[in-house]
């Protein structure tokens, strides 16, 4: 059984069990590997033969169809990288069975069934996390000290965009980022989103505008695709603490482009890709005539260090910074983009104190042992 308590139960690595094999598996695997809080007990996957493929590539005792796995007693956390339609009935399998849950973003396609989520795992005693935990990276973390040490004064503004043509260009199967879940804002949006609410808090209100510019794509092999979300938004935010925001999120930009900048009273910080663990993080104040680099310390594996985070919440108390109650507001944030797109006016969130703690600056310059 999973240890059904968020408050120290247990003791030695938090058994891990991944369900989902497909591309981003062997990122958690790789970054799971490397610290030893965490040990990777069993891959899970709708096509067991890919299931056992990632096991065998990554030492992984067992693998088998979902059931299979949450029924193994070693297994504590489950990692949830299914695709978005299948997040909750994944979720939900697993806090039922006692375990502990990390997904991959967005949590839930509708805040309702987030809630519902975060309830049954309230009930139970577990814990919940969810991706994006980018911002637990060197680049964000220390983006979030530049601004807290004042190097650009108050901060007023930010803004973000990411544009591309889409991910047909690379993705093996893309079809799914064209489904309800999906599209630039459900996929990109939490990348950007989770680390505004990192740097400013809750958001207060939401305006947006969102087009999708044709009904069907093509896959590499020639494939169509029904498009069936937005593919263009953009999106203003006001946060409850001062700042606003602008974000752009576009698979139709044949310009690759990303951008991320912070604006205060006394200069502007550009920010690192929010997709990214890393720099570079550049600041201009008032008055320079060019940019200058600032230091970037913090851990820069990879998707993952969310689920580590969890796993010692798990062990010590205390509650994760890549947790489901952040989670639930990007989705709220996200589905009121969406609502202020359909009706031309303001959408007012649910306001929640979820902006989580900052990562001291040695923050496991080594991976420790329990």
């Amino acid at each position: 059984m999973g240890s059904g308590s968020g408050s120290g139960a247990g003791s030695g690595p938090v058994g891990v069990a991944l369900v989902g094999a497909g591309v981003i598996s062997a990122q958690y695997l790789r970054t799971l590997s490397g610290f030893a809080d965490v040990r990777v007990v069993a891959v899970a996957d709708i096509d067991v033969a890919r299931a056992e493929a990632a096991a065998r590539a990554h030492d992984v005792p067992l693998a088998g169809d979902t059931a299979t796995v949450l029924a193994a007693p070693e297994v504590e956390l489950v990692v949830n990288l299914t695709v978005p339609s299948a997040h909750v009935e994944v979720g939900l399998a697993a806090l039922r069975a006692g375990k502990h849950l990390y997904g991959e973003k967005p949590l839930a396609l509708r805040p309702d069934e987030a809630e519902k989520l975060l309830a049954e795992a309230a009930q139970r005693g577990l814990l919940v996390g969810c991706a994006p935990d980018t911002f637990m990276g060197a680049g964000l973390q220390s983006a979030l000290r530049a601004v807290a040490a004042g190097h650009i004064g108050v901060p007023v503004a930010a803004s973000t965009a990411v544009r591309s043509l889409g991910p047909e260009r690379w993705h093996p199967s893309p079809a799914f980022f064209y489904q309800p879940g999906a599209g630039p804002l459900f996929d990109l949006g939490p990348y950007h989103l989770t680390s505004l609410v990192a740097l400013f808090g809750s958001v207060g209100q939401v305006a947006a505008s969102a087009r999708q510019a044709r009904a069907e794509r093509v896959d590499g092999a020639g494939r169509p695709i029904p498009v069936e979300v937005p593919t263009h938004v953009s999106a203003l935010l006001d946060f409850t603490s001062g700042p606003a925001a602008t974000s752009v999120l576009s698979w139709d930009s044949a310009r690759p482009h990303l951008h991320f900048e912070v604006t205060g009273t006394e200069g502007t910080l550009a920010v690192p890709d929010p997709n990214t663990f890393a720099g570079p993080l550049r600041v201009r104040r008032n008055g320079a005539d060019d940019w200058a680099e600032l230091p970037v310390r913090g851990r820069t594996d990879g998707r993952g260090l969310g689920v580590v985070d969890l796993a010692r919440a798990i062990r010590s108390g205390g509650a994760p910074r890549a947790s489901g109650a952040l989670a639930l507001h990007v989705l709220q944030i996200m589905t009121a983009v969406t609502d202020s797109a359909s009706r031309g006016a303001f959408v007012r969130p649910p306001a929640l104190a979820v902006q989580p703690e900052p990562l001291p600056v040695d923050w496991d310059p080594a991976p420790r042992t329990l």
